[in-house]
């Protein structure tokens, strides 16, 4: 375990009933997109039913190993990881792997003795949904995008419910199954003003701000792209910059372009304070994965959405597509940012106009009861499952 575990007697659940203790494992890893609406389910089963005690399961090489304890949560892990498509010797582990997180699995659901399991996708959710189903436990799966991971297109033929982001979903699970929930996100990222965030970087009103995001691992492209144009949007533009630039990016970015030159730049490889952060953003640059859309969405922000090439069934495209629409969003090109940034930017964050009218048509796309209507249904499930 990464925290110890406590036992809890029981306490009254949310209607003002006396229930036993609701047990719940929750398997999700590899990216933010994965973690971070495990977590919002999470908070909201605490919220719903006071008697709740929820295991995460991840691995130790991914965020999650970090990111759930900081949350609050118990996390316990397996030795999984994906298959890679192209031939690699990795891929001779992989067998190994996948027995010993079976086994693991087993034992962290023989001894955890979960009422519901939940997958929220990722290496981990496999075997533990796997594993689950076969012992009859009951699952259920959230999936965030609108095209599903192969995780969870293979648990949801054993699950109880599905709970989906986009209609188009439907398209790869069992009808009857599924419920159109929304992406959960976490309440917090509205928590944060303006004026405080702002403080909390060190900027100040005078000039506007832009927020990089690139999801947790970081955007090759959108990172060149800026490296190749801070200066413009630094000096010329004079922007206040918070850039998150992903792990694997920060060592080279911090020598190539020396963020100590620019005064009003914070360059980071992951970002803790997300309220803050979107708080303090007049516009934002993202990917467009779904976790990403819907956070954008709740907190109301401009964005520049960059959809990645490398995903499956080109599904970043559709979300972007979908925020374009509603004019909440202007989609850029992955191939072509690195030309057009900085006149995007430049076009976007001077007409105040403009980005009120983006910020409007962002918040009607929000979906801030997604987590509590994922939790609801799941209490309700293990509840007509208890009385079978």
């Amino acid at each position: 375990m990464h925290k110890a575990e406590t036992d809890i007697s029981p306490k009254p659940v949310s209607g003002g009933t006396t229930a036993g203790q609701l047990r719940v494992l929750i398997a999700a890893g590899g990216t933010g997109g994965h973690v971070y609406p495990a977590i919002a389910i999470a908070d909201a089963l605490q919220a719903e039913y006071a008697d709740s005690e929820i295991l995460f399961v991840g691995t130790k090489d991914h965020m999650e190993w970090e990111t759930v304890p900081r949350a609050g949560y118990d996390i316990t892990s397996i030795w999984i990881s994906g298959f890679h498509r192209r031939l690699t010797a990795k891929n001779l582990l992989f067998p190994v792997k996948l027995g010993t997180s079976l086994v693991q699995s087993l034992r962290i659901i023989n001894k955890f003795k979960p009422d519901v399991v939940v997958s929220c996708g990722g290496y981990a959710a496999g075997p533990v949904g796997w594993v689950a189903a076969k012992k009859g436990v009951p699952l259920v799966v959230q999936e965030q995008n609108s095209f599903p991971g192969v995780t969870n297109r293979l648990l949801g033929k054993s699950a109880e419910r599905i709970f989906t982001a986009f209609e188009e979903a439907e398209n790869f699970f069992p009808k009857g199954k599924i419920v159109l929930a929304g992406n959960p996100t976490r309440n917090s990222l509205t928590e944060a003003n303006q004026q405080q965030a702002l403080q909390a970087f060190n900027f100040d009103e005078k000039h506007a701000t832009l927020l990089i995001l690139g999801g947790s691992g970081g955007a090759k492209s959108i990172n060149e792209a800026m490296k190749r144009h801070i200066t413009s949007l630094h000096d010329d533009q004079q922007l206040q910059i918070i850039w998150q630039c992903g792990q694997r990016y920060y060592d080279r970015l911090r020598e190539d372009i020396d963020p100590a030159k620019y005064d009003n730049l914070i360059l980071t490889d992951f970002l803790h304070n997300m309220p803050e952060a979107y708080a303090a953003a007049d516009l934002v640059i993202s990917r467009a994965g779904a976790l990403s859309c819907s956070e954008l969405a709740l907190t109301g922000k401009p964005s520049i959405l960059v959809p990645s090439p490398n995903v499956a069934g080109d599904h970043q495209t559709k979300n972007a597509q979908s925020m374009v629409h509603e004019g909440a969003a202007e989609l850029a090109k992955d191939d072509e940012l690195d030309e057009t940034l900085a006149e995007l930017v430049d076009t976007l964050i001077n007409d105040q106009q403009r980005l009120q009218k983006m910020q409007q048509a962002a918040l009607t796309l929000a979906r801030p009861e997604a987590a509590q209507t994922i939790a609801k249904e799941i209490i309700t499930l293990i509840q007509t499952d208890s009385k079978r």
